[in-house]
């Protein structure tokens, strides 16, 4: 099934050219708004696979948006589009749950490969959003390392994208012995998911953004 796309952006001609080029990449458009208030009642009655919001809108911004979305619709994820760079931004934005951040100049470029990194609960970033940026939100939560060798070996591959299989694979163990340490990493991390990981694996600078 394609990805339910839930676009907000009160600027009419931006949302029709971005429904576009998201409609050409074979994504289903689950509905659009042009205010943040308007975009929550659309995920709360047709809860989107991808919520791609516009920070600066009326009535109710992106960001505020994203929170309300995620509180009624916890398996969406939500890219926010924005011109804003500065760190506390990005900062606030990954504090509240944002999966994408891009911005708003390179959307054209960047939003198919956010939307389908996302929806396999990846993180986006602009590329314009500087590596330091993240790196200095998430050195805020540095813990000792709790894992060993092997499992920081599997948890780097897994950032990566890899699959299990792939990770067995490179570092010549089984199939069922590469899950059992994922499983570990992911309890001893406290994520149930891909992007925890990935957020691990970039405070420890074991993977770039």
């Amino acid at each position: 099934m394609p990805l339910r796309i839930l676009l907000a952006d009160d600027h009419l001609i931006v949302r029709q050219g971005l429904k576009v080029l998201m409609q050409r990449e074979g994504f289903e458009i689950a509905g659009e708004a042009a205010d943040g208030q308007q975009a929550v009642r659309i995920a709360r009655d047709r809860c989107p696979d991808v919520a791609v919001l516009d920070f600066a809108m009326p009535v109710l911004n992106g960001l505020d948006a994203a929170r309300e979305i995620l509180r009624i619709c916890p398996r969406a994820r939500v890219i926010l589009l924005t011109m804003h760079t500065e760190d506390r931004y990005v900062h606030e934005a990954l504090r509240a749950g944002v999966s994408g951040y891009i911005v708003k100049t390179q959307a054209t470029a960047d939003l198919v490969r956010a939307i389908r990194e996302v929806s396999r609960d990846m993180t986006y970033l602009s590329p314009r959003v500087s590596r330091t940026v993240v790196q200095a939100y998430l050195a805020k939560a540095d813990v000792p390392d709790p894992l060993t060798p092997r499992e920081r070996e599997v948890l780097r591959h897994v950032a990566e994208g890899k699959t299990t299989k792939e990770v067995a694979a490179l570092l010549g163990i089984s199939v069922k012995t590469t899950e059992a340490h994922r499983m570990r990493v992911m309890k001893k991390l406290e994520t149930h998911n891909t992007a925890g990981i990935v957020r691990y694996a970039i405070r420890q600078g074991l993977i770039q953004v």
